[in-house]
């Protein structure tokens, strides 16, 4: 991941370089769902340790995919801002069905399942 980046547009193609692997993708995009529900599950129900579990399973199993599917470093610790907009702009792509057209845009394959 470049250091030098000024802007999110400058990075997300970065992003989804460093995210090349449909296993890579679609374990971010897990983790990301499993994290979100984890989070409001925390903020309707209560209980205030769920609030912390959220980022823990988010970036948990990000973190993994990186050292054991991708073998690469995670934007996390250079760009943890965006790195956070980018999980999040990932799974939502994924969800509406933009992800696909989004990897061929910034010449990324994507995988038949189109993570």
């Amino acid at each position: 991941m470049d250091p030098g980046l000024s802007s999110f547009e400058e990075f997300w193609p970065s992003y989804l370089r460093e995210h090349a692997r449909p296993a890579t993708r679609a374990v971010h995009i897990g983790g990301t769902w499993v994290a979100a529900a984890v989070l409001l599950a925390g903020l309707a129900l209560g209980p205030w340790w769920l609030l912390l579990l959220a980022p823990v399973v988010g970036y948990g199993c990000a973190w993994l995919s990186h050292m054991l599917i991708e073998r690469n470093r995670p934007a996390t610790f250079t760009y943890p801002l965006w790195s956070l907009r980018g999980d999040l702009r990932l799974a939502w792509m994924a969800a509406t069905g933009r992800l696909g057209t989004e990897l061929r845009r910034h010449g990324i394959a994507a995988s038949p399942n189109r993570l």
